[in-house]
């Protein structure tokens, strides 16, 4: 390890609104955004945008034009945001969330970006809606002709190329694709490249936009999504539930954030990455136990550390046993020392997106000394037997670890310090 990296900027947008103070005041308090969509979609719930526009379309209208209602465009080169084309809701999430991560962290317009700044960001998924736009006037409208930029909209690289024009950054620009981990691999990988003196500065996280009509349809065939409201670890569960939006932070050297005064957030300390080559959708305990021992040895944290442990938890019947049975066998006695929160019960499962929103939460929790609840709980399932953070309490540990687990078997397990 040659660096330290800190972190000094945070940016998010989900079902529970847009920015990081409105998401963290919801998780602190209870106050979910999972909510029937409307329209219905088949047997389904879904986190969404508590606004009433969000009842407009499915929702389209509100989601789209979410980043030109943001405040902080203000401080954007007018130019820039013309040359970025046309936004599907993938990107436009990832802007409005990089946008304020890089606006936090004081680097907007900062000579850093032009040369020594790299962006990594995961994704589920490229532009869905997009996509069954083109769809719907090819197969069910009959029509020859698509609009001229739906591929450069749809591409799964799309967000971190247009947050690069936004924000002028000639650096590596990335996209990593590991289903529920994609944003977990980005920060961890980003992490990686800061260590190895590649960058001073990485702009990391992810972004998913998969409430549209096909996906939310294919994630019903599949089984997994629940008719209610997401219960992770509880007695009675049914599913999960999908969310949307971004989740960007911005990681720096050590010695770049010094040298610049930055405000430190905290720091990312450790990653653990495996693959359980076993099955597509069922998780594997080992696997999975074998991603969290490799993030503590690469942070040079024990085991027996009091932790903030944000589950995967996404409430579904094979993923929490697997998860609680794998904590146990990584941390034995030393997991009553440990809380566990569960955040996708107020926002959703995210996708691509979700190990970031997860660990800046995480990161939140740390800083403010309170674990926010886990929502939903109908009492526990013996097993899932976990120290579960049912209603906020204080806690204030110095480690965090957050959970991401893949269908593929693809695990990533991050470990945060507090600053």
């Amino acid at each position: 390890m040659t660096n330290r990296v800190l972190i000094t900027g945070l940016g998010c947008v989900s079902g529970l609104g847009r920015g990081v103070g409105v998401n963290w005041e919801r998780v602190r308090g209870g106050d979910g955004a999972i909510r029937p969509l409307e329209p219905p979609a088949p047997e389904g719930i879904a986190a969404w945008f508590d606004d009433d526009k969000a009842h407009e379309a499915g929702g389209q209208s509100l989601q789209r034009s979410a980043l030109h209602r943001s405040a902080l465009l203000g401080n954007v080169d007018p130019e820039r945001l013309r040359r970025l084309g046309k936004l599907d809701r993938l990107s436009s999430f990832a802007l409005e969330a990089g946008l304020e991560a890089v606006t936090h962290a004081g680097l907007l317009a900062h000579p850093a970006l032009v040369q020594r700044t790299a962006i990594l960001l995961g994704c589920g998924s490229g532009g869905n809606g997009t996509i069954e736009t083109a769809y719907e006037r090819l197969f069910a409208a009959g029509q020859s002709r698509v609009h001229p930029q739906t591929i450069p909209s749809s591409m799964i690289a799309a967000p971190a190329a247009q947050l690069s024009m936004l924000l002028g950054v000639h650096g590596p620009v990335l996209t990593l694709s590991g289903a529920c981990a994609s944003s977990a691999q980005a920060l961890g990988e980003a992490m990686h490249m800061i260590r190895a003196g590649r960058a001073d500065v990485v702009i990391a996280g992810g972004a998913e936009a998969c409430l549209t009509r096909g996906s939310l349809t294919g994630w019903q065939s599949l089984g997994v999504l629940a008719p209610d409201t997401c219960r992770p670890f509880s007695r009675d569960r049914r599913g999960m539930v999908l969310g949307e939006g971004a989740a960007v932070l911005v990681l720096e050297s050590e010695r770049h954030a010094h040298a610049r005064g930055a405000r430190v957030l905290g720091e990312l300390a450790g990653y653990g990455v495996s693959s359980d080559a076993t099955h597509m959708t069922a998780p594997d305990v080992e696997g999975i136990a074998s991603a969290i021992r490799a993030a503590h040895e690469d942070a040079g944290i024990g085991i027996d550390t009091p932790a903030l442990v944000s589950a995967h938890g996404t409430g579904t019947a094979l993923n929490d046993p697997a998860e609680a049975a794998a904590m146990h066998r990584v941390y034995g006695p030393a997991l009553a020392h440990h809380r566990v929160i569960a955040t996708k019960s107020a926002h959703g499962h995210m996708i691509g997106a979700t190990g970031a929103i997860e660990f800046l939460l995480g990161l939140v929790a740390l800083s403010e000394g309170i674990a926010p609840p886990v929502l939903n709980h109908l009492g526990p399932d013996p097993d899932c037997d976990l120290p579960l953070v049912l209603a906020a309490q204080e806690f204030a540990p110095d480690v965090l670890v957050s959970n991401s687990f893949a269908f593929g078997g693809l695990n990533a397990v991050l470990v945060g310090r507090r600053a």
